[in-house]
């Protein structure tokens, strides 16, 4: 398999369109890996009039990476709104995510003081709460990086750094099923307008 983008575990998704304003997107420096840090779409809005339009939901904040020879992504990171919309991610992108990888879920809606661990369709995800910080921030804390190393690192190079410590995360935080944490989860936050929807 040649080294390029296309050739890697993101091409299914690059080519459904669904990887969008990218800040990083390419080979991250370290031997065979890809990387891709933007927005992922999760469910497309219809087009009217030939007119594109954005999608309605997105997974947003996506750090995520994927190893040469493989077709699976075995790191994602990224921020949802809302717990709810974990099924719908996991229709979009599930079908590219690695059982055996390692997939993190921040999500606005779900208690600050609470961290779970969860199988959903086969796939293992960590699900944690984010309110004010960012996926990257908070991916730092969570893997005890220091900031001050990645001062000097290019962007493929920092998150060469976040896939790898996420590689070696092993963390066990109490398990939760896809049905407990939904019915647990708040109410969806429009951060536009700050207040209950």
């Amino acid at each position: 398999m040649s080294e390029s983008f296309e050739n890697s575990a993101f091409a299914r998704l690059d080519g459904q369109k669904r990887l969008l304003n990218p800040v990083f997107r390419g080979k991250t420096g370290a031997s065979g890996r890809f990387g891709f840090r933007g927005e992922i779409a999760i469910k497309f809005a219809q087009n009217v009039a030939d007119e594109a339009r954005p999608p309605e939901l997105m997974a947003q904040q996506v750090i995520t990476t994927a190893e040469k020879d493989s077709q699976k992504i075995d790191f994602f990171s990224c921020y949802l709104l809302s717990f709810g919309y974990v099924d719908e991610l996991v229709d979009a992108i599930g079908e590219s995510l690695s059982p055996t990888g390692k997939h993190f879920l921040f999500c606005n809606n779900i208690d600050l003081s609470r961290r779970y661990q969860m199988e959903y369709q086969g796939l293992p995800f960590y699900i944690l709460p984010l309110d004010e910080s960012t996926v990257y921030n908070e991916l730092l804390d969570l893997f005890l990086i220091e900031r001050n190393d990645l001062k000097k690192l290019d962007t493929g190079s920092k998150i060469d750094r976040i896939a790898s410590a996420a590689a070696s995360f092993s963390a066990n935080f109490p398990q939760i099923s896809h049905a407990d944490c939904l019915a647990g989860m708040g109410p969806v936050r429009d951060p536009g307008e700050n207040r209950p929807v």
